[in-house]
């Protein structure tokens, strides 16, 4: 990002939930211990492996968390959306990244520093709860992921994760145009599939007219449908 305005840290971590409740004072000081990350698509914020010296903040744009095995495939852990944040375990273990971070898209993040981190879980438990809260969270998730590898075809995780993309007001709806914002390869490592897989999947989906693929356009005729398809 060659042109782009200054930013207020301050003013952008006091619209982070997980900072909600901290005094301009506290603010101001948290701000003196974070930096601004800008990154366009493809670039990478950190390597497996790399040092971590506190947590990300994602502003805008869209980050994927993964890893490569030895044989060379990608497997995507996690693609983190704007307001989210990641590294927090890793930073308390004090140990090394275990994943990897790229830009999917042009991104503006903030790396809040360990050091300011722990200053102020010592000055305030609420702010324990808060970060152990996120965390938790976050291994549900992983847990729910685990299970659906485990348990789900691999029909069900894509009608799964298309279900999961439309908005609540949308879930009776007809003709629903979803537009998928990461590309299909991300999609299907993120559920544990090989893209060929994922692809025959699609074209299955649309035989039974239950979807229609048009590039990162999915039209959903019947949402309803379509979910009851997940449990046949």
């Amino acid at each position: 990002m060659r042109d782009h305005q200054p930013i207020n840290i301050q003013t952008l971590l006091s619209h982070i939930p997980l900072f909600n409740g901290l005094s301009q004072d506290e603010l101001t000081t948290l701000a003196k211990g974070t930096r601004e990350v800008r990154c366009e698509k493809g670039d990478m914020l950190f390597h497996r492996g790399d040092p971590c010296s506190g947590f990300h903040i994602l502003v805008f744009g869209q980050v994927k968390l993964s890893f490569t095995s030895e044989q060379g495939v990608e497997k995507v852990v996690e693609v983190i959306q704007q307001g989210q944040s990641f590294g927090e375990a890793i930073m308390f273990l004090d140990k090394p990244y275990v994943v990897s971070a790229q830009a999917l898209s042009s991104c503006l993040l903030l790396h809040v520093a360990k050091s300011v981190i722990f200053n102020e879980l010592e000055r305030d438990h609420r702010f324990v709860e808060k970060m152990l809260a996120g965390m938790a969270k976050r291994l549900h998730q992983l847990m729910l992921d685990v299970e659906g590898y485990s348990l789900h075809s691999g029909k069900q995780r894509i009608i799964g994760y298309l279900m999961h993309e439309l908005q609540d007001s949308q879930l009776h709806d007809e003709n629903v145009v979803l537009e998928l914002q990461i590309s299909k390869g991300v999609i299907a490592s993120r559920l544990n599939l090989t893209q060929e897989h994922f692809s025959r999947i699609l074209h299955e989906l649309s035989d039974l007219g239950l979807i229609k693929v048009e590039g990162k356009k999915i039209l959903i005729p019947n949402v309803e449908r379509l979910h009851t398809h997940q449990s046949a």
